[in-house]
């Protein structure tokens, strides 16, 4: 996907790489098994699964297995730190073309738009949510408003899960973007009510969360289609299948259980990103829709 240069000054950026020492990554039970499937447990908790309600579990990860490796350096602004490596630079040139796209739409709904910041950290780091480690993948922090990334995940991704390419990683940013929308909009808070005052739909609730963010992605895409290059849709449908909680579950050797979905099956992910892309319109992301009318 050929995004502009980032402008250093027109984005915001944090780096928390090389202020801090690394962490030790140790084995955390759950849905998906014990702490030596670590790649489907980075998997598992990608794009976008609320830390506010899952930050304190993996907090309990335990720090007697595994090694310790150092945080790589970053930069003291965003012209350093969008710069540290290709990557990065990616990372930032994305974040900068979702704040040029979603400003709009978001100031014509009436709504004040704050753009949110990237944070990028190594091995570990810190978020208004609390700790950010590199087992949790991407995740977008509504208290301080903040996408948080260690850019190795980016790597993992293509080596262990076959989702590679700069659309595949621009889908990252993109779904991460998407819950910072819901933020704004109201509709995170509304959610997390609900999702207090009924437990037992808590996961539903937060699935279709998942495939909103993804169908803002899409509608992020269409409405920069003109940047897009051939292989770039299916390098996304790809990325969306391989992080679909049934296919993860399976990965860990798991019987998928829908109960316990957190962002939706593979099939579903590729769907509201597939609607986002083919409408290119915000208002075709309901996701909610069919619970509303069942009541």
């Amino acid at each position: 996907m050929r995004l502009d240069d980032f402008d250093p000054n027109s984005i915001n950026v944090e780096d928390q790489r090389g202020t801090g020492g690394g962490f030790r990554m140790g084995g955390r039970g759950g849905q998906l098994g014990c702490g030596t499937i670590v790649i489907a447990l980075v998997g598992y908790f990608v794009f976008g699964l609320d830390p506010i309600q899952t930050i304190s579990g993996i907090q309990q990860m335990d720090s007697g297995a595994g090694q310790q490796v150092g945080p790589a350096v970053g930069g003291s602004d965003a012209s350093q730190s969008c710069t540290v490596d290709a990557l990065s630079r990616e990372s930032c040139n994305a974040l900068s073309s979702l704040d040029k796209t979603w400003q709009p739409i978001v100031t014509a709904s009436n709504i004040r738009f704050e753009q949110p910041k990237l944070v990028f950290y190594s091995q570990s780091g810190s978020s208004g949510c609390g700790a950010a480690q590199s087992a949790m993948g991407p995740f977008y922090c509504p208290t301080d408003q903040g996408i948080y990334i260690d850019t190795d995940f980016y790597r993992e991704m293509e080596q262990r899960l076959g989702a590679g390419g700069d659309f595949a990683r621009a889908y990252v940013m993109a779904h991460e973007y998407g819950h910072h929308i819901q933020t704004l909009s109201g509709l995170a808070d509304q959610i997390r009510s609900a999702q207090q005052q009924n437990p037992s739909r808590a996961n539903q609730l937060q699935v279709r969360m998942e495939l909103q963010a993804d169908c803002y992605a899409g509608v992020w895409a269409a409405k920069n289609r003109d940047r897009i290059e051939p292989g770039d849709i299916e390098e996304g449908m790809t990325a969306a299948h391989s992080i679909g909680d049934d296919t993860l579950m399976r990965s860990a050797g798991r019987r998928p259980v829908e109960a316990a979905f957190t962002h939706g099956s593979s099939a579903q992910r590729m769907t509201w990103l597939r609607k986002g892309l083919e409408s290119g319109n915000e208002d075709a992301c309901d996701t909610f829709d069919d619970l509303r009318r069942s009541g």
